[in-house]
């Protein structure tokens, strides 16, 4: 199908200039189109080519949204090993406009600063999910969304120029909810500093470090790898000797898993949200955050 669709495609409509409504921005992911629209307001239509809950190997593109790709001004990714299905859909798409580092291709990475970045490894589309390049769960630090959305503004400023003071307000307004977020998500969970906790998946480390938890392992041995009975038996001897308080779930977890875990490690689980669109209360970006860090503070408070 995506062969067929492919040709219809190079066969098909010029690509839009930016007038005559609002152009298409793809996204591949919840987190970014949530940005996207921060910034570009009703001056783009957005969409994500990844559900909110999604395993980053199996992706379905279906083929309206390849079309809606061929015909958009801008493709915006998380970019670092993330995206492993991507590279299949820009094959069918076949358009040189999105090729790495283009003016229509927009890798939001490379303005934040990565953590786990100490051994880089290629790994090709079907490859393990090992974060090679760096932790690509950055979206999860909301202080990251101030160079995310700055990037998103020059990209969109450089496109239309013409539009590029709304989209600086539209920012401008989003940024200061943001902050106002950071205050009220650090007083949140200001009195749990330093405590310390367990991940399924390892999603996790920049929220942690924005709000001073400390991971002490991830049940995962690499990401996406389940956990062999003996190092399962030596998290949770781990877990306890450590005081680990809590288990970090996600909505994609083995409950069963979840379950063992914490009760031989001796811990609470909570379950967060990775992103946009995973729990119907993170509806936005800020919402998201709202909602984890309200479920994050009543589980460490319940745990002591």
């Amino acid at each position: 199908m995506l062969r067929a669709l492919a040709l219809a495609l190079a066969l098909g409509a010029a690509v839009p200039a930016w007038a005559g409504g609002a152009p298409a921005v793809v996204t591949t992911s919840t987190d970014l189109k949530a940005l996207v629209e921060a910034v570009g307001g009703d001056r783009v239509a957005v969409e994500s080519l990844a559900p909110a809950l999604h395993d980053p190997h199996a992706v379905d593109v279906k083929p309206g949204q390849l079309a809606k790709l061929k015909t958009a001004v801008l493709l915006v990714r998380i970019g670092l090993d993330h995206e492993p299905w991507l590279a299949r859909v820009l094959r069918a798409v076949n358009d040189p406009r999105f090729r790495p580092g283009g003016p229509h291709d927009l890798d939001v990475s490379k303005g934040v600063e990565l953590l786990q970045t100490e051994i880089a490894r290629v790994r090709s589309e079907r490859g393990v999910h090992v974060h090679g390049f760096g932790n690509p769960h950055y979206w999860l630090d909301p202080a990251n969304a101030r160079p995310i959305t700055q990037a998103i503004l020059e990209a969109l400023g450089r496109l239309a120029p013409a539009e590029r003071p709304a989209f600086t307000a539209n920012r401008e307004r989003f940024l200061a909810r943001l902050d106002a977020g950071l205050a009220r998500w650090t007083a949140a969970l200001a009195p749990y500093r330093g405590a310390r906790v367990v991940v399924v998946h390892d999603s996790w480390p920049y929220f942690a470090r924005r709000f001073g938890l400390e991971v002490v392992a991830a049940v995962e041995p690499s990401p996406g790898v389940p956990p062999s009975p003996a190092s399962l038996a030596a998290l949770t001897a781990r877990m306890r000797e450590s005081g680990v308080r809590l288990l970090i779930a996600e909505p994609s977890s083995s409950t069963s898993l979840v379950t063992q875990v914490a009760a031989r490690g001796g811990a609470r689980a909570v379950t967060l949200v990775p992103s946009v669109g995973g729990d119907p209360g993170a509806r936005d970006y800020l919402a998201l955050f709202d909602v984890n860090v309200r479920r994050l503070a009543e589980a460490l408070a319940a745990a002591r």
